[in-house]
């Protein structure tokens, strides 16, 4: 075995909080950064890792990139469909909820802010799934639910 691939089959020296930030479910973007480098390294228990990502994430782009590190290390895997519909069960009656929450004459920007702090978990998973287009999705979406 060369140098290289001795190194690329040990677990990278920060595994355990590579572990950790790949399975915060409030930070899509923490998740990406460490499927990344979770993917340097080839051993069982990194290919673990990102085969239970790709096949559970809720954001459809943290699915593709534990795929595609999964393919780089020479794994033979599929890629998961996007799912269809709603993402977190439930989620009219969630985002109601907060809605009835606040005052009745709150803003936007006020419910966005309370989603944010209330239900981390539901805002990451939209806000990583829409991308560019999740600020327009919540709008829309708040406006819809019904006022009282």
């Amino acid at each position: 075995m060369t140098n290289k691939e001795t190194k690329m089959n040990e677990l990278p020296e920060n595994y355990e909080e590579l572990k950790k930030s790949a399975n915060r479910k409030s930070n899509w973007r923490e998740r990406l950064d460490a499927i990344e480098e979770l993917g340097q390294a080839k051993n069982q228990q990194t290919i673990d890792i990102l085969t239970h990502i790709m096949n559970s994430d809720s954001v459809y782009k943290v699915q593709e990139a534990s795929y595609r590190q999964l393919k780089r290390l020479g794994e033979d895997v599929q890629l998961p469909s996007r799912k269809k519909g709603e993402l977190v069960k439930g989620l009219a009656k969630i985002l109601l909820r907060i809605k009835k929450s606040l005052p009745e004459d709150h803003t936007y920007e006020e419910f966005k802010e309370k989603l944010q702090k209330m239900r981390m978990d539901i805002y990451d998973t939209y806000e990583g799934e829409k991308g560019a287009d999740f600020d327009e999705w919540l709008e829309s979406t708040w406006s819809s639910l019904s006022k009282r």
